[in-house]
């Protein structure tokens, strides 16, 4: 029912920035939780971080604390993902998801379960 449209990835020389954008359609989101998770080759799905549909709340993971900052703008169905200081191990496909609920639950929001709908994914390759 929603549909999910990552972009921005591309390649990046480590040390350099990229802004990831995730556009909903089909029905809206504004209420939800959205999260951005990503998968490198030969290993599982890593989750990225989250946001709470007020915005007011954000998670990250450990990996991208300081670095990465998730935001989102509820009047036109869009999540970003602002990566600075990028890093050969950030190279990965990017998802982003929806989490029908309104609240950032810690205990939840970092698996990919918890999360109905996806995007398609975008590339993001960091070169050293």
């Amino acid at each position: 029912q929603v549909q999910l449209v990552e972009s921005g990835g591309r390649l990046v020389q480590a040390g350099g920035s990229l802004r990831l954008s995730c556009a909903a359609s089909g029905r809206t989101f504004s209420r939800y939780t959205m999260g951005w998770f990503r998968q490198a080759p030969g290993k599982e799905r890593e989750f990225v971080a989250a946001i709470s549909w007020s915005g007011i709340t954000t998670y990250y993971a450990d990996s991208v604390k300081g670095r990465f900052t998730i935001s989102r703008d509820n009047a036109v169905n869009t999540v970003y993902l602002q990566m600075n200081n990028l890093k050969p191990e950030d190279t990965a496909v990017y998802y982003c998801a929806a989490d029908r609920d309104p609240s950032l639950r810690v205990g939840v929001v970092t698996t990919s379960f918890e999360y109905e709908y996806w995007g398609q994914g975008t590339q993001v390759t960091v070169s050293s």
